[in-house]
């Protein structure tokens, strides 16, 4: 990668940079080493490129004028903040990994379909952490029958035998975290049939 050239190119123009900033603030060298405590000959050499730019003083220079410490160093323009993601299908449910590494703990946003709506439970090793976004949630969990709504989330193991779908009014739209090794997370879910809370 070309880091060294740019970072040569960025410590370069730091000199020039200061010397544009003490002008804007009306402060002559001796000004600026008093507000400082830094010698009148080391800010003349920071502003000429003839004293290489360090942080213990670069930060109380930054002080002197009031501001951040990027300001005077140039941090580079971030680069396009976008995330490319691919959703793909999984038992009808569309999921999108939003975790991009490998790793214990995985995230995705899925969306399951109105229709599917029929109990089919499974087991398998791992913890899982749900919460909902939008839509109705119904969560199978061993003797449990839940329905969760849009802000209510659960978490379980899930060696319980577990499933989860649409309640057939509308599709479910929801986050769901999923570690392999069995991480705790947080939970909250209410029963279908009585809506109250279980911890």
């Amino acid at each position: 990668m070309d880091q060294i050239p740019a970072i040569n190119r960025a410590l370069s123009e730091v000199g020039p940079r200061l010397r544009r900033l003490r002008l804007q603030h009306g402060l002559t060298l001796s000004a600026l080493s008093e507000a400082t405590g830094i010698s009148k000959s080391t800010l003349s050499r920071l502003e000429s490129g003839g004293r290489r730019p360090k942080l213990e003083l670069l930060l109380p220079i930054a002080q002197a004028y009031q501001v951040p410490l990027d300001k005077l160093v140039g941090v580079p323009e971030m680069g396009d903040p976008r995330i490319h993601l691919r959703p793909r299908s999984v038992d009808g449910n569309v999921v999108l990994p939003l975790t991009r590494q490998p790793g214990p703990l995985q995230t995705y946003k899925m969306v399951v379909p109105a229709h599917r709506d029929t109990p089919e439970l499974c087991t398998h090793e791992g913890y899982e952490w749900m919460c909902v976004l939008s839509g109705r949630l119904r969560l199978v969990l061993s003797t449990h029958d839940l329905v969760l709504d849009p802000g209510e989330a659960a978490e379980f193991n899930t060696r319980l035998p577990h499933w989860f779908g649409s309640t057939g009014e509308a599709p479910v739209e929801l986050l769901s975290l999923f570690g392999r090794r069995g991480e705790r997370m947080h939970h909250r879910a209410r029963d279908a049939g009585r809506r109250q809370p279980s911890e």
